[in-house]
């Protein structure tokens, strides 16, 4: 009886320890990886950007030249950075094409199909709120009002957020529409979603937050206002 007893008291331990490694790599191993990754895009984008040339002005009204089609956003690659002020002055996460688990686990997520950036329609972008560097972990403290800002390298786009955090069911996909009917919006214009899962620990939701473009600027005219301190 003794013996069962140890045994048994042995393997409480061992399943205990089991679990605890889980959670570690879970909240902390997970994260160091991703933010490793992350900035890492990060770097990666800036290098490019330092090493491209100036792309040329559009042309003025009335000019016969019309400019190059933009290039096509290339799967699971980065091709920007977003910033959000009220998750602090240092936050800044890379934008990857798609949303699948890899692509993800590098950063936030462009739902392809969805306008381009600072375009017309709805840029939308999803993010982990928990695991993977948990980049939307305080998603849920977005206000009406807040900026969130992307670059592309050569252009500022300062977004202004109109409604969130708006819960919903994942299979809800008219809120990253051109024109999401249940964020107020009711003619098309430049728009920009933001999306993670709800509950903080869960996928059964989603949390949403609609913005509008505010304003751009070139990249040679310094940060926007939002970003200075």
């Amino acid at each position: 009886m003794r013996v069962i007893v140890r045994t048994v008291s042995e393997l409480c331990v061992t399943v205990g320890t089991v679990i605890v490694l889980f959670v570690v790599h879970v909240l902390f191993w997970t994260g160091v990886k991703a933010d490793h990754v992350m900035d890492d895009q990060v770097d990666r984008l800036q290098d490019r950007w330092a090493g491209e040339p100036v792309p040329a002005r559009a042309p003025a009204p009335g000019a016969s030249a019309s400019p190059a089609p933009p290039k096509p956003y290339r799967n699971g690659e980065p091709f920007a950075i977003m910033y959000i002020p009220r998750f602090g002055f240092t936050w800044n996460k890379p934008v990857l094409e798609g949303t699948a688990t890899g692509t993800l686990k590098k950063g936030l997520g462009h739902y392809a199909g969805t306008a381009r950036l600072g375009q017309t329609g709805n840029f939308s972008v999803a993010g982990h709120r928990r695991t993977h560097g948990d980049p939307f972990k305080d998603f849920p403290r977005l206000r009406r009002g807040d900026a969130v800002v992307l670059t592309d390298g050569t252009t500022w786009f300062t977004y202004r957020v109109d409604r969130g955090p708006f819960r919903t069911v994942p299979t809800d996909v008219e809120v990253i529409g051109p024109v999401p009917r249940k964020s107020g919006y009711t003619r098309p214009g430049r728009y920009l979603t933001l999306t993670t899962c709800e509950p903080e620990w869960g996928h059964s939701h989603r949390l949403i937050v609609w913005a509008h473009l505010d304003s751009t600027q070139p990249v040679e005219a310094g940060k926007p206002k939002a970003l200075r301190r």
